[in-house]
């Protein structure tokens, strides 16, 4: 990711030709406007995601294949929403103030939670429709050690794509003198044996592929395949749970549609240095989309289900005794079973 110069995919810096510079004051301005939102989602996330977990250590075991990738979701969610306030303040100053080390770990720590959280996303919503649509057949599957051999898989997947920031991100200084945190090679003997224009080619389409499009694809057949049997089923309680289904997928598209769209245009390359401006702006706030649906979407996998609004329920009566009388709750003890939609 890059926060203060436009994401370029195509530059090979051995072959680099002295351009003339192009302001970016536009987009620095930009990044530090939007700067407290990030704020925002990393408290927001912070809140969220925490409350998840303390739901899950008070009331659920770790014996549940959806118990684990909800786990191994939020700690994604939580290694990415814990990169933003760096990534604030370095929009705000216009300058990385946290050092070397700190840059290439916040900048591997962000796309780590990010690729991370699509992955168990999509992930959950597999199990989901396994559970669901073929639930006898799936019975025995669905075993603990088949969850644990999916969440290594996703993290080893996961820490190969993260491989291009982990060996490219570090602090350097430009024109202005100022400190940047960007991905950096120029005159950096390490990488001469390296084709970087394949590199950064194989990360982009990395990008939309697997971390778009084959998501996309599996969360749609997998809803649509949930909705159907939902609905033969023929229960008029469980039809909310097609509703919150056709907000699950609407979510994902409109937090990460825009993102890659914009990542194919500017692919193509701009022409004067207007549309590159522009084009860096657009990425800026398409991008801020995309964190949102880091922050959030743990609750669509646990609050929506009766189970867990009891347990949360629990909570507040417990640390609130005075609003017994409007929330009803049933005491359960530690459950082995699923989270569940309805």
């Amino acid at each position: 990711m890059s926060l203060n110069m436009t994401d370029c995919y195509d530059c090979d810096e051995s072959n680099y030709t002295p351009v003339s510079p192009c302001d970016v004051d536009g987009e620095n301005n930009l990044g530090a406007h939007l700067a407290p939102l990030y704020y925002g989602m990393f408290l927001f996330s912070l809140f969220s995601n925490g409350l998840v977990l303390l739901i899950i250590y008070r009331f659920e075991k770790l014996t549940t294949v959806t118990n684990i990738f909800l786990l191994n979701l939020v700690v994604s969610c939580l290694i990415f929403s814990c990169s933003l306030p760096f990534w604030a303040v370095y929009q705000q100053l216009g300058e990385w103030i946290f050092g070397k080390f700190l840059c290439k770990f916040v900048g591997s720590a962000y796309f780590l939670g990010s690729y991370t959280s699509v992955l168990f996303l999509t992930l959950l919503t597999f199990d989901r429709h396994l559970a669901v649509v073929y639930s006898l057949a799936a019975f025995r599957m669905r075993s603990k050690s088949y969850a644990v051999a999916s969440c290594v898989c996703v993290w080893l997947v996961s820490i190969l794509a993260c491989m291009k920031p982990i060996m490219l991100y570090t602090t350097f200084t430009y024109l202005d003198s100022a400190v940047y945190c960007e991905e950096f090679t120029l005159s950096t003997a390490y990488f001469n044996s390296i084709n970087l224009s394949v590199l950064r080619s194989a990360d982009f389409y990395i990008q939309i592929f697997l971390f778009f499009l084959f998501p996309l694809v599996v969360i749609i057949y997998c809803y649509i395949r949930i909705a159907i049997t939902v609905l033969l089923s023929k229960i008029v309680s469980k039809f909310k749970t097609v509703r919150l289904i056709c907000v699950i997928v609407l979510l994902f598209f409109v937090c990460w549609a825009p993102y890659n769209i914009v990542l194919l245009i500017h692919r193509g390359g701009m022409a004067t240095c207007q549309e590159r401006q522009t084009m860096a702006q657009v990425l800026q706030i398409t991008r801020s989309f995309a964190y949102i649906y880091f922050c959030i979407c743990p609750l669509f996998y646990t609050f929506v289900g009766k189970k867990f609004q009891n347990h949360f329920g629990q909570l507040l009566v417990k640390r609130f005794p005075q609003i017994s009388k409007f929330i009803s709750v049933s005491q359960t003890s530690r459950s082995t079973t699923k989270y569940t939609p309805n």
